[in-house]
């Protein structure tokens, strides 16, 4: 078995694809992860190590035991709205949680980490496709926090000699190709997954929240990136940094948006059902359009998404669904 490698929220729907990656290409995945999103069936026993972050006593003891050559940090509250009403459990759950890892990584030695970012930093952007450089200005509580960690890298690295690489995510979508792990949520917030229970008598409509945008159609649009492409980024990102790359902050999308209403038609026809919808209110903070430049990661550690049509993302959703419901 190869190198150990600590995942946090590694049994989490992000997490768990990643740790499925870094199995395939040899490492020997540690999952550390409270369960209280993620799921015991996303990860294999032997590699799930229960824990809070919360708990420095105990993560210390983990790390200074099992000695990862790197830690991928995907723990953390991912609700926007929720972060809006309690943005005290954001700031602890993902902030000062956050630092409690990199505190236990120092104290062992440990010098490579990646961080799971979000393209929440941006808030509403200025120019499309989103470059990294674009300014920040995060909407809310969950954004806030994956500035704030970002930056305190920078000084970690100054301070401490750590090295990291930033993935800021755009929408994460699909679910593994071979059925195996994929999104489940509750409650459920994302589109596509949101749809699909439509689609499999779930729920009786799909709401678009929104109609008059500035877009084509009137609805808002996003870059949809599979997780699957997602989670071998995650193993770009980590070979990089063994081979003694510089720290960086890279984008993730596929560099191309599709409306609420198009993400809904590709759906009807991956399923063939009907999927009412219920046309609602906007809600506050949505930007009309999030669409990623992710030109620097191609071009820097060679990613090339393999799943970059929407109605392949849509395709393995559907699939994984199926599979859950039977």
């Amino acid at each position: 078995m190869g190198q150990v490698m600590l995942i946090t929220g590694g049994a989490g729907y992000i997490g768990s694809h990643a740790v499925k990656e870094l199995r395939r290409k040899g490492h020997r995945p540690l999952v550390y992860d409270n369960l209280s999103t993620g799921h015991r069936w996303a990860v294999r026993r032997d590699e799930l190590i229960k824990g809070d972050l919360g708990d420095k006593e105990h993560l210390q003891e983990v790390i200074k035991k099992e000695k990862p050559v790197a830690v991928m940090h995907f723990a953390g509250s991912i609700v926007v709205s929720e972060s809006v009403e309690r943005p005290e459990f954001y700031f602890r759950n993902n902030v000062i949680n956050s630092f409690n890892l990199l505190e236990a990584m120092l104290v062992s030695g440990v010098k490579y980490f990646i961080f799971s970012s979000s393209a929440a930093v941006y808030g509403i952007p200025r120019q499309i496709p989103i470059p990294e450089d674009h300014p920040l200005g995060p909407m809310n509580p969950y954004g806030e926090g994956k500035v704030f960690v970002e930056r305190a890298l920078q000084w970690y690295e100054e301070g401490h000699g750590l090295k990291y690489i930033s993935l800021r995510y755009f929408n994460a979508a699909g679910a593994d190709p071979e059925g195996e792990l994929g999104e489940n949520h509750n409650p459920e917030t994302h589109l596509i997954p949101r749809i699909l229970e439509v689609a499999s008598g779930k729920r009786p409509f799909i709401e678009i929240y929104g109609t008059n945008y500035d877009t084509h159609d009137g609805t808002c649009i996003r870059d949809y990136i599979h997780v699957t492409d997602l989670a071998q980024a995650h193993i770009l990102a980590l070979d990089a940094l063994l081979d003694g790359t510089s720290s960086r902050i890279y984008n993730l999308g596929n560099q191309r948006g599709f409306s609420v209403r198009e993400v809904l038609e590709a759906a009807r026809g991956v399923t063939r059902c009907s999927i009412p919808a219920r046309e609602s209110p906007r809600r506050a903070g949505d930007p009309p359009v999030l669409v990623a430049s992710s030109k620097r990661i191609k071009e820097e550690l060679s990613w090339k998404p393999i799943y970059d049509d929407l109605a392949r993302i849509l395709s393995t959703a559907w699939k994984w669904m199926q599979r859950r419901l039977c």
